[in-house]
This record gives C-alpha cells, sequence and structure tokens, in this order.
C-alpha cells in the first residue's frame, strides 16, 4: 500500500502548447523534499509520489522512498520514474532518466548524479530508477541539505520516434521579494523608527512590521505611545541578537545563519519573542528546532518552555521522548530536571501524571 503526501515539485503552466516532434526529446522537473526528518517515518519499501508533470511529451510522477525501495536498502534514499500514461500495445516509449542532488546553488552534485539505461516503459516496466541513489547518513551529514530539505532534478530523455511535445513556457523566477526586503533593512533607506536593544539601536521600518506583527501594528499605529513618539523605543528584556534576529526574518522570512552549538539556545529566546509579538510562523519554526534538539539533558527546559507558551506539539514531542523508561531516567537525574522541580512545580506535575506514575505502577505490578 502506498503513502501519497503532497511533496513540493514543479508545477504544470496555466496555458499550454504542443507539436509533433520525431527524434529524442527532453525535460526535467524539479522535486524538493521539504521536512525531510519527518519523512522517514514512512516503511522500508513504501514510497511518496510526487505531483504528476510533463516531459518528452508524456506524463510522467516520482516515487520517493525515504528508506529504500526494497529489503537491502533500508539505509538509503530511493528514486524512481514512473510512467503515469496508458500505453498501447504496439507502442513504444523508450526513455532515459538522469536523477541529480542539486547543491545550494542548484547545480548537480556529481557523486550523486546516476542516469540509468534506455528503458522501455511499453513493456510492462513502467518505472525506473535507483534503489541506492544516496545513503541517509550521507544526506544528513552534507551541506545539500539545508533547513531539513532537498532538492534533486529529474531530467528525462524521451527516445521514441515520434511524440508530443509540450511548448516550454514562460519561465518565472520564484520571487525574491525577501531579498528586496533585506536590503532595504540594511541600507536602512527610509527608516522611520528606532529602537533601543540591550545597549545597541536598530532601525526600521514601522509600516512593514506592522505588516508582520500584530503587537507592533497596535503599538506603532495604535493609541500608545510608541505610536507618536520620535525617541528610540527601549526594549528591555530582551538580548541585542535575539531581536537582531527576529528583525531579520520579518523583512526575510528567514534566519540568519548560525553555527549549529548556537540554534539551541536562540530557538529559545526566539520562541519567546515570537510569541510576545504574534509571530506565529517564527514561533513554528523555533519549535521544529527545538524539537530536533530533544536529548535527556533538555528536554526539561524544552518542556517547561513548551508548557509556558503553549506549544503542544513541542510538549508532546517531549512526552514522547521520554515514554522510554531510560530516556526518563537518565532525565531525571539531569539538572535540568532539578531546576523544573524547583521553578516550575505545575510543568512537574504534568510529568509525574503522564509519564513518572504510570511508569512506577508498570514496576510494581511486574514484580508483583
Amino acid at each position: 500500500m502506498t503513502t501519497s503526501l503532497p511533496i513540493a515539485g514543479e508545477g504544470l503552466p496555466s496555458g499550454s502548447a504542443s507539436s509533433i516532434v520525431a527524434g529524442a526529446v527532453s525535460g526535467y522537473h524539479l522535486l524538493k523534499i521539504i521536512g525531510y526528518s519527518r519523512t522517514k517515518d514512512v516503511p522500508n519499501g513504501k514510497w511518496i509520489d510526487s505531483c504528476p508533470f510533463v516531459a518528452g511529451g508524456r506524463t510522467w510522477h516520482v516515487r520517493y522512498y525515504p528508506n529504500g525501495g526494497d529489503s537491502n536498502s533500508t539505509n538509503y534514499i530511493s528514486f524512481y520514474l514512473k510512467l503515469d500514461d496508458a500505453i498501447a500495445e504496439a507502442e513504444a516509449v523508450k526513455a532515459q532518466v538522469k536523477f541529480s542532488l542539486l547543491d545550494q546553488h542548484g547545480k548537480p552534485v556529481p557523486d550523486y548524479t546516476k542516469t540509468t539505461k534506455i528503458t522501455d516503459f511499453s513493456l510492462g516496466n513502467h518505472s525506473r530508477g535507483f534503489t541506492k541513489f544516496i545513503k541517509r547518513k550521507a544526506m544528513e551529514k552534507s551541506e545539500h541539505l539545508q533547513d531539513d530539505s532537498f532538492t534533486v532534478k529529474v531530467d528525462v530523455t524521451n527516445m521514441s520516434n515520434f511524440h508530443a511535445l509540450e511548448t516550454p513556457s514562460i519561465l518565472v523566477p520564484p520571487s525574491d521579494l525577501h531579498r528586496h526586503l533585506g536590503d532595504l533593512l540594511s541600507s536602512k533607506a527610509g527608516v522611520d523608527v528606532e529602537f533601543r536593544v540591550s545597549g545597541e539601536t536598530f532601525s526600521a521600518h514601522r509600516t512593514v512590521l506592522a505588516a508582520r506583527s500584530p503587537v507592533f501594528r497596535a503599538e506603532l499605529f495604535g493609541p500608545m505611545k510608541e505610536g507618536t513618539t520620535r525617541a528610540a523605543i527601549r526594549i528591555d528584556d530582551m538580548e541585542a541578537e535575539v531581536f537582531k534576529a527576529m528583525l531579520a526574518f520579518m523583512y526575510t522570512d528567514a534566519l540568519p545563519d548560525m553555527h549549529q552549538g548556537d540554534e539551541y539556545a536562540m530557538a529559545q529566546h526566539l520562541l519567546v519573542a515570537a510569541d510576545r509579538y504574534g509571530l506565529d510562523r517564527l514561533k513554528l519554526i523555533c519549535e521544529d528546532k527545538l524539537r530536533s534538539s530533544i536529548d535527556t539533558s533538555s528536554v526539561a527546559t524544552i518542556f517547561a518552555l513548551a508548557d509556558q507558551y503553549n506549544c503542544r506539539v513541542l510538549k508532546a514531542a517531549c512526552l514522547e521522548f521520554l515514554g522510554s523508561p531510560a530516556n526518563l531516567d537518565e532525565a531525571m537525574e539531569s539538572k535540568g530536571f532539578e531546576l523544573l522541580a524547583k521553578i516550575c512545580p505545575p510543568v512537574l506535575m504534568d510529568f509525574l501524571t503522564y509519564l513518572v506514575i504510570p511508569c512506577l505502577l508498570g514496576k510494581w505490578k511486574s514484580r508483583a
């Protein structure tokens, strides 16, 4: 049984045109895997289908196997191209497929570019690809996995003598609004409000902040004094680096590059800031980063933060992690749990209610 989930990829144009062409014709499809870590829950041998696309006058889709296409490839990521069109018995559809992992600049990575032999898709073999395209560990350690996402380019060359060819539409580049707004922030052109945060001054645009945050909209365009003052607005309970990262996100919808060791601490502070200023998407991004940082030394702190700021999914992830008796025992001996017991007794009661008491009862019943 297949697992059907939508995967981002190159969409079909709203208008179309076609020709009848003799000879080989090529086309390609860009498949972006977003939220890679969550796709690893798909069992070995099961796949996720991409959206259908047209290349070489035929309709295809890509099958993505996060945990390998068969029992011999459980440590690999597999990709296959499948023909969607119905084929008459006498009709030949011979095609060659190339799968390429793309780097951060959209260029194929030579070590992970693989091409199939020419295959007759009309002889009952309607799919072709690579069971061992790339090891999962290699993907997870590579720089090509950015923000838990990566992109694969699928080139299809149809070798049939006669085929229909879709006339290419005008290629519209992706939106670069975030780059223009980021340049506007860094250039300080037209800034009309200043903030004083931990001794540092930051300039911004009232309209941009108001468009992004309901809290800033109320402060800067409502009856509050911040709406009329020309002096720098003081923010005394936030670090300058945190405000700078939040400001950059509000203009570019992305977080600045950070060292891996700094991401955990920054994600905690940014989650608090996002909750304060009503930045829901930033809050979810921080929740996801903290979810991937859960271990026995951090789970108590993350759980307390999730409880305080109503992060239900993050809180559930902590409880799931602590569902393992070994994890629970080690976490209860950590300094984070001691601090949690001192400053957050209601949160500690959640631990006792959901995990500790059931665990102890289970041990008592087993001994009885």
